[in-house]
């Protein structure tokens, strides 16, 4: 099983501004912790994903991943929208666990992926054939799927299914419109990640179950299909909604009914293509 999505840091509360105050995010993630929470569910490789944006993070993650074998692939961050953009991923070629890109898009005003630096920086991307990760909210689809239609050489994969609005009861139709859309792209990859934490409170509070992400999941897989959709966990990020073993379980009960080889490409196969892992020595 590979777990094509998490994090890992130092936490120094300068350089994640971003955690909530007295969360269980308030503590530092390396190798040993990710090894503690993956292993015991049968995991033997991830992908690990920036968590700030800065040079000198995606080095850090590149050197955990020469040094522990779990960690199988870095996608870091480099600054697309600089001039230079194309110089910096050439001095990182010679990292082959560097294997794709992304940038906080979520964070970003409405239009941004519309931007003609941003763009240029991802034709670099293109030119070094390393994947690009999407992170974005469902209202940000539209302009995703112009974004992606730029670039038709190339990859993505989509963290999180695009973060719809998980109400109890209430279905983000809007979300699954455009979700829809972007599937169409056949160089589009998934990650059924982060879910959980998308859940908002209902009258009951802020819980959810298998069947509040079940809906998510059922578009997701007839979208994607199991060819391209994957695992992910979003640890530790997901402790704000979900320990690290019970996300994995309930995704095991979601593909309960595929077959074996379409559960091999959910947790393993698509993980491996997407990223190239079996290309890595």
């Amino acid at each position: 099983m590979i777990d094509a999505h998490h994090h890992l840091w130092n936490y120094d509360a300068a350089d994640y501004p971003w955690i909530p105050v007295g969360s269980p995010l308030h503590a530092s993630f390396g190798p040993a912790e990710l090894a503690a929470v993956t292993q015991p569910c049968g995991v033997t490789a991830t992908v690990v994903v920036q968590a700030r944006q800065t040079l000198d993070e995606t080095d850090w993650l590149l050197s955990l991943a020469d040094s522990h074998e779990l960690v199988a692939a870095v996608v870091g961050w480099v600054p697309l929208a600089a001039g230079d953009v194309g110089e910096t991923l050439d001095h990182l070629a010679d990292r082959p666990r560097l294997r794709g890109i992304r940038h906080v898009v979520q964070d970003e005003p409405e239009g941004f992926l519309d931007g003609d630096a941003f763009n240029a920086g991802l034709r670099e991307v293109t030119r070094t054939g390393l994947v690009y990760d999407l992170l974005i909210y469902g209202r940000q689809l539209e302009e995703t799927i112009r974004f992606v239609d730029r670039h038709p050489e190339q990859r993505f994969v989509l963290d999180h299914i695009a973060k719809p609005t998980i109400r109890p009861g209430q279905f983000d139709t809007d979300w699954e419109r455009d979700f829809r859309e972007l599937a169409r792209r056949e160089r589009v990859s998934c990650k059924f990640s982060g879910v959980a934490t998308e859940v908002r409170s209902g009258d009951e509070g802020a819980t959810w179950s298998v069947e509040t992400v079940r809906p998510y999941w059922e578009v997701a897989l007839e979208a994607f299909g199991p060819e391209r959709l994957m695992y992910g966990s979003d640890w530790p990020v997901a402790l704000l909604a979900t320990e690290y073993a019970r996300w994995n379980a309930v995704v095991r009960e979601l593909s309960g009914s595929l077959s074996q080889s379409e559960r091999e490409a959910v947790f393993r196969g698509t993980a491996t293509r997407a990223y190239g892992l079996d290309t890595i020595d």
